[in-house]
């Protein structure tokens, strides 16, 4: 099987901080040989990086503000994100978006960091990490004003139906799915949509800790999702598309270099 890229993963949470370096060798053992950790305030963003750092062109970082941490929002938390967007172990901006089913943040912070950020990608020339949750309409109407600017982006742990991925798609989208399609109770609109996803915008991710999928086996001691158990969502999201998996997994990781501009990994000896 092709190695996989896990393009969104909280590596920074503390969760992992009693076995990160396990967790990464796992996900090595795994095939899952890069990951994009997701950066969610300033202080995440910057410990992503220090991660990515530590191990260049096997990890990567996005600098961004979640929407539930908009109401933190700045001037000079965007400076920070602008001056952190431009190093070269960051390779998106966010995770930035609209969240409007907890709403931690109100919704006019969350437009106004949403914009701020959608700024920031365009001046870094980075593609955006998306959020967006029970705000599709406003999601869309905020990207639209900068769609012709954006170098990309990717619909981060996308759960939508069919008529959300056409307009996703439509805004020339790459598309995220996680565990959730693992999901037998919240999945059934994520099934049904799959199949219209291009080869060519899919990407693939765990947004562990969190989405362990509901239809492993044997579940890990600390019901912990993880990086290692990448290519079982592979396995599930090619059989829900009727495709072949090691095709699916070579689309995913090619995607994944061309967006976030990563360098071809290194055939084995």
């Amino acid at each position: 099987m092709n190695r996989l890229i896990d393009i969104g993963v909280n590596l920074t949470h503390d969760s992992f901080d009693a076995d990160r370096d396990e967790i990464i060798s796992r996900a090595a053992d795994a095939g899952v040989q890069r990951l994009i950790v997701t950066g969610a305030n300033v202080s995440g963003s910057i410990q992503a990086i220090a991660l990515a750092d530590q191990r260049p062109g096997h990890i990567f970082a996005t600098a961004g503000v979640h929407p539930h941490h908009a109401s933190e929002y700045t001037s000079e938390v965007g400076d920070r994100l602008l001056s952190l967007s431009r190093l070269p172990a960051v390779v998106a901006v966010g995770e930035c978006g609209l969240d409007f089913f907890r709403t931690f943040s109100p919704r006019e912070d969350q437009l106004a960091a949403f914009r701020s950020q959608l700024d920031i990608a365009v001046k870094a020339q980075k593609p955006v990490f998306l959020h967006q949750r029970d705000a599709h309409t406003e999601f869309i109407d905020v990207l639209e004003d900068y769609r012709s600017e954006l170098t990309g982006g990717v619909a981060h742990c996308f759960t939508g139906g069919p008529a959300e991925l056409q307009r996703y798609l439509e805004m020339g989208l790459h598309i995220g799915i996680t565990g959730w399609i693992c999901d037998e109770r919240r999945g059934t609109e994520l099934r049904e949509a799959v199949g219209a996803i291009p080869m060519n915008r899919l990407l693939l991710e765990t947004d562990a800790p969190y989405l362990l999928p509901r239809d492993i086996k044997t579940k890990p001691a600390a019901r912990r999702n993880e990086p290692a158990l990448l290519p079982h969502i592979l396995l599930r999201l090619a059989s829900e598309m009727g495709q072949d998996p090691d095709l699916v997994a070579a689309a995913s990781t090619e995607n994944a270099e061309r967006l976030f501009n990563l360098k071809k990994a290194e055939p084995s000896p």
